[in-house]
């Protein structure tokens, strides 16, 4: 049997593909490859203003993105495969997460919408590809979100430590893996990088803030803070997910005074993600001494350093001392939750979700 699998994943900063080639041993990843396929400037522009701007998005434009998104997931894994020199042959299946243009969990008619053609991404590389992870799981139920924490029992998890995984996407999201195997958890706790990229964008026109250089330079408004901590989603109880369609610019404008210096609202925003991570952790994860960090925040050196200061009683470590890279968590779970479709294993955790049971997730898109 082919034993290699490949990951593919683009989360709200659309900013491109993160694909992974891997193989799985029994509790333990081997990247093969990785790289960012990005997408083109016309499309992440269309992307971005379907999602911040939903009510003007039609059924065209979203069968016109789905096309187009999907070309470009195909176009990623076909990358991956030739710099890696494997051909589609060696390789069992790809999980495709897609492009989250909408996600309604608490909506009275509760949905997620991903797109990136995966009938495309299966015929252009000849490799069967799952996808449509999350709507089995709101179909019981859940969240739809977030999915990777199962991932991070399989491969974190310690017999004898308690230990918690952050994951500071656009959204930051908390696994809770409790020693002995008594039972994971895990939420979104709110922003991550969203807003600090999108006052970036706004203000310094670039991606990000490059090691949070812009927030170091600032002083964080605390009126303005307190104001942001008491919306009421980071006081909610899990099972709970959010995204840009909550935490947005709207969201951040409602917020900010006129008057407040743009690099005191970077800092700010900063101190908003460290305060509402380490709140998190603090109520959820009192006994992990362990938190192990990955995606793009922990890159964010002010960021890290405002962590440490609110987490003194823990260590924060990035999950390459424990044997992956940051930066490809998301795509590596996302290859491991199409094996464990292929294989018929349930990819949810209930305890995290809020589904009424364990499912196997994905629909599986044949190649052939």
């Amino acid at each position: 049997m082919p034993d290699y699998y490949i990951g593919l994943i683009s989360g709200t900063s659309m900013d491109g593909i993160d694909a992974a080639l891997v193989q799985f041993g029994d509790s333990s990843v081997a990247i093969a490859h990785a790289q960012t396929h990005p997408y083109p400037a016309e499309l992440r522009d269309q992307l971005f203003a379907a999602t911040r701007q939903p009510e003007s998005c039609t059924v065209d434009t979203i069968g016109m993105l789905d096309h187009w998104t999907g070309e470009c997931f195909r176009d990623a894994a076909l990358g991956l495969l030739g710099a890696a020199d494997v051909s589609p042959a060696q390789v069992r299946a790809i999980g495709s997460h897609g492009q989250t243009l909408r996600h309604r969990p608490d909506a009275d008619r509760p949905f997620t919408l991903q797109i990136g053609n995966p009938a495309i991404i299966a015929k252009g590389t000849g490799i069967d590809c799952i996808a449509d992870f999350r709507s089995a799981d709101i179909a019981l139920g859940g969240q739809g979100a977030p999915l990777v924490p199962l991932f991070h029992e399989w491969l974190f998890a310690a017999p004898d430590t308690d230990r918690c995984v952050l994951n500071i996407g656009g959204i930051a999201n908390v696994t809770l893996l409790p020693s002995g195997g008594a039972g994971i958890s895990g939420f979104d706790t709110g922003p991550g990088n969203s807003l600090l990229d999108a006052w970036t964008r706004q203000h310094r026109d670039a991606p990000y803030d490059d090691c949070g250089q812009w927030a170091a330079s600032g002083n964080v408004d605390e009126s303005v803070l307190e104001g942001m901590l008491a919306d009421p989603y980071f006081a909610k109880a899990p099972p709970k997910s959010t995204g840009f369609e909550y935490f947005n610019e709207v969201w951040l404008q409602s917020h900010v005074p006129a008057k407040l210096e743009a690099a005191d609202v970077q800092s700010t925003l900063c101190e908003l993600t460290a305060a509402s991570v380490s709140g998190a952790i603090s109520s959820s994860a009192q006994g992990a001494r362990d938190v192990l960090v990955c995606g793009g925040g922990v890159h964010n050196i002010e960021l890290m350093s405002r962590l440490g200061a609110r987490l003194p009683q823990q260590r924060l470590a990035s999950t390459t001392e424990y044997g992956l890279d940051p930066d490809w968590i998301e795509a590596c779970a996302f290859a491991w939750l199409a094996m464990r479709t292929l294989n018929h294993e349930a990819g949810n955790a209930p305890g995290v979700t809020g589904a009424s049971r364990a499912t196997v997730l994905g629909a599986i898109h044949q190649a052939g």
